[in-house]
């Protein structure tokens, strides 16, 4: 069985978010990675056998958490690779999202307000490419949530891990402004542009 890997991200020094913080929550997401190969090995050692039903079905209700770790750490930490870089105004994802909300101001302030959702989850801008519509959607753990059909653009960490140790827990709409401060708009572009 092909197995899953933990991709290496290319992140410079941050605002706000220290070296150490971004190194402690890779360890988190190389464990998303481990635990997603570990269940799925674990669920082709089970089979289909009806005696591990239901062994198999919790590992499976498990799968889910542990892969959409994986790919929604993939997408946070991509978007802070190459260093913070503005979105372009004339490009088609500025324009999508000023046909949306009426403006990007107006989007950003929804979407910084969504991120402070109480409990721990991720703010995420998704596309519909079926509808060619922008969403966003808020997301509980990793998993519970996650719309259907629809590609993540941009995925914000609202986990403690993620902002704790560096802002403490008032600190969480701080770490958002410094998220959006360091976020590299060329690499949420190309999510968009894959997505259509």
């Amino acid at each position: 069985m092909k197995k899953y890997t933990a991709k290496t991200f290319d992140i410079p020094e941050l605002k706000g978010i220290s070296a150490k913080n971004i190194e402690e929550h890779l360890k988190l997401y190389e464990g998303y990675v481990k635990h997603t190969n570990l269940i799925l090995e674990k669920i082709a050692e089970l089979g289909g056998s009806e005696e591990n039903a239901y062994a198999v079905a919790e590992m499976q209700r498990r799968f889910g958490f542990e892969f959409d770790g994986m790919r929604n750490h993939e997408y946070y930490f991509s978007s802070l690779e190459g260093g913070s870089k503005p979105i372009d105004e004339s490009n088609n994802l500025h324009k999508a999202i000023t046909e949306e909300w009426g403006s990007f101001d107006s989007w950003l302030n929804r979407f910084k307000t969504l991120a402070k959702t109480r409990g721990i989850g991720w703010a995420i801008l998704y596309f519909d490419k079926k509808e060619g519509k922008l969403l966003n959607s808020w997301v509980d753990e990793q998993h519970l949530g996650h719309l259907t059909g629809l590609s993540p653009i941009l995925a914000l960490d609202m986990w403690e891990h993620s902002f704790v140790s560096d802002y403490q827990p008032s600190g969480r709409g701080q770490y958002i402004e410094d998220f959006f401060e360091n976020l590299n708009w060329n690499v949420i572009k190309d999510n968009f542009e894959k997505a259509q």
